[in-house]
């Protein structure tokens, strides 16, 4: 075992990276003051947009949205639109935001957001595809590449941060079919370029499996954590107090994702062949353990930049919510039947995923890096839609989140308004800023907003 600033327990021939330890830098010789950890930065995206009345402030006693279909979006945006006075706000957690109310001093919400739309393509479709790229399909063709179209944020991001990383961007995605049921416009929101897709990873095993390498050397253990923990045994003994507990923390979650990817998998194979096997995949634990396994991976130094798709836009797909409806439902179905108390129930579904959202802040600010911040301090994480209310298929008002300070360039704990119309890509280009780029404009945007800044 070799013990050197960048730490790794070895196993024939294949790699477990450590999380920084400083006793090990220290014995090596090598530091005599601790760095900053690098940044990191995750984009969560929501499908098929949300229940605006429950999720913007003051929207509680608006009138209920009727239903646009086919491929057109909503046409009434001048009379629908958030009326905005710009500015900063106390954070006010509305029904749908009430997961959030522990973190209150660790987001701020935006409004005010647009992204440039033409009809003719579909509005999923161009929700997913078109969210990080901030070109519409108009757009597109005056710049003669076909839809879904443009290089996104995350790439370009990752082109200039990911030199220190094992990969560039890393994409993952919490859509369990495993047959096509759309075309591939309406599960990915990361592109290479103009019809290069940067495919999600889906499942949870495969995912594990690219972070360590797995599959190199699968033939030679049968369980790698078991083979690397009891090389940690012996590492811990050389390590300091302090050290010795985030490395038990971290063999600990290793093991406890592998334990839970066994579950998963034997669950499914449990399953009639006749049940789709996302019926009965509880959405929750599914998420929670993709998200894990993307926080590892920033742990580790495999990338700092990931994408993360909670579910596909529209799919028709069943899905099984556990702990908010006794059977599967389909979110997209219902976001098309509000009238009444259906709105009640589809805002169920918006909290739940405001719950994992939560959960993954929680476990951020739980994660301390090595000069003694947390993971949240060090990072930059947006959540939010490609479509404002999913029944109309708004591309205005977008739902916006954004946490973890950024190494104290962002204030958190606020409401900002943006005027109404603000380009999406202007929040796009302010990210890419935070994240240490020295670009003028990404896409069609205008300029940044300033007001994220601390």
């Amino acid at each position: 075992m070799n013990l050197s600033r960048r730490s790794f327990l070895r196993v024939n021939g294949a790699s477990f990276a450590l999380p920084f330890l400083p006793s090990l830098a220290w014995a090596d010789g090598a530091v005599s003051a601790v760095g900053k950890p690098s940044k990191k930065l995750a984009i969560v995206y929501i499908p098929n947009g949300i229940v605006r009345r429950c999720f913007f402030p003051g929207e509680e006693n608006a009138e209920l949205p009727g239903f646009i279909g086919g491929f057109n979006a909503d046409k009434t945006k001048n009379e629908r639109r958030l009326k905005n006075k710009p500015g900063f706000y106390p954070v006010e957690l509305t029904s749908s935001m009430q997961p959030l109310s522990p973190h209150i001093n660790d987001v701020t919400m935006i409004t005010g957001l647009d992204r440039t739309y033409k009809n003719g393509q579909d509005v999923h479709a161009q929700g997913a595809s078109c969210y990080l790229t901030s070109l519409s399909p108009e757009q597109a063709g005056r710049k003669g590449i076909a839809h879904p179209n443009g290089r996104t944020l995350d790439q370009v991001i990752g082109d200039a941060v990911g030199h220190s990383t094992i990969f560039n961007t890393l994409e993952i995605s919490c859509n369990g079919f495993t047959a096509p049921k759309e075309p591939i416009e309406f599960d990915n929101i990361s592109w290479y370029g103009p019809g290069r897709i940067a495919p999600s990873i889906r499942e949870p095993q495969k995912l594990y499996d690219r972070l360590f390498l797995r599959e190199s050397y699968r033939q030679h253990v049968g369980d790698v954590t078991d083979l690397v923990l009891a090389d940690a045994k012996t590492l811990s003994r050389k390590l300091a107090k302090d050290d010795r507990h985030t490395l038990d923390e971290f063999m600990e979650m290793v093991r406890g994702i592998e334990l839970r990817i066994k579950k998963m998998d034997q669950m499914l194979s449990s399953v009639d062949v006749r049940v789709p096997k996302n019926e009965v995949l509880p959405r929750g634990q599914y998420i929670r353990l993709q998200m894990d396994l993307m926080l590892l991976a920033f742990q580790m130094g495999i990338t700092n930049v990931c994408t993360f798709m909670l579910g596909p836009e529209r799919w028709d797909a069943t899905l099984m919510y556990e702990g908010v409806f006794d059977k599967p439902v389909q979110h997209h179905n219902m976001t098309h039947n509000q009238k009444g108390d259906g709105y009640k129930d589809l805002q169920k579904i918006d909290i739940f995923h405001m719950q994992q959202y939560a959960y993954l802040i929680q476990r951020m600010k739980e994660i301390k890096e090595a000069d003694g911040t947390t993971m949240l301090d060090n990072s930059l994480v947006g959540f939010g839609a490609g479509l404002g209310d999913g029944a109309t298929h708004q591309y205005y008002d977008l739902p916006m989140i954004v946490s973890g300070k950024a190494q104290g360039q962002i204030k958190q704990g606020r409401f900002i308004k943006m005027p109404s119309g603000t380009l999406n890509s202007n929040l796009w280009l302010t990210f890419a800023q935070l994240m240490g780029l020295e670009i003028d404009s990404f896409a069609d945007s205008t300029g940044v907003i300033s007001d994220l800044w601390a």
